[in-house]
């Protein structure tokens, strides 16, 4: 790695180290009808990885189109991970085995640098866990073809850009609208809970370039 990327990793961690912005800075990006109930007591654990690597010399991070199958989060755009097993540590080792299983980064080649606020998603009942990590080696990607329909590497500081941002419109999935902001990316749209985790990922790296 060169240095301007292990400088880059260094203020993202000093960043992780103090206070999250937390829901403020991820329901900017919550859908309008998300609903705000509380959290079941059957409620299911998740980890999920914000991956940082060099490409070509600009951060990136990726993001996994999720292959189609009879669930809730069926086709959407996500980030690498799922939820916890009985042989996880914690949700640490959760979203690393996760990341590993659906896109094939060794676990081993990656330097864990903190965690963000955790995440209830309401329609699927799951408390996730965003854990930040950063690749020491180059990324050669793998999608499990069962559970990962494409991947897609994402430059972080795209994603700042005013017109990434779209605020008043909505998207249309399953044959429904829905009122949500998202980020607009390669004619990606990144929404739910995605952009709510990656909305306070962003605040922080913002921060960070200063």
């Amino acid at each position: 790695m060169d240095g301007h990327t292990i400088d880059a990793y260094r203020k993202i961690e000093q960043r992780l180290k103090k206070a999250l912005p937390g829901q403020r800075a991820q329901y900017r990006m919550a859908p309008v009808a998300r609903p705000k109930e509380a959290v079941s007591a059957l409620v299911q654990h998740a980890g999920v990885l914000v991956l940082l690597y060099n490409k070509n010399g600009q951060l990136h991070t990726v993001l996994t189109r999720r292959a189609m199958y009879e669930g809730v989060h069926s086709g959407q755009i996500s980030l690498p991970g799922g939820k916890s097993e009985a042989d996880d540590k914690n949700l640490t080792d959760t979203a690393l085995r996760e990341t590993h299983e659906e896109i094939g980064i060794d676990p081993r080649d990656i330097r864990v640098i903190g965690e963000l606020t955790p995440l209830y998603i309401p329609v699927s009942n799951h408390m996730v866990q965003p854990v930040i990590g950063s690749l020491t080696v180059q990324p050669h990607f793998i999608a499990d073809s069962k559970e990962v329909d494409q991947i897609y590497e994402i430059r972080l500081r795209d994603l700042l850009l005013p017109g990434c941002l779209i605020e008043n419109d909505g998207i249309t999935e399953n044959n429904r609208h829905i009122k949500a902001p998202y980020y607009k990316y390669n004619g990606l749209q990144i929404w739910g809970a995605t952009a709510m985790i990656l909305s306070e990922f962003l605040e922080l790296y913002r921060q960070s370039l200063h």
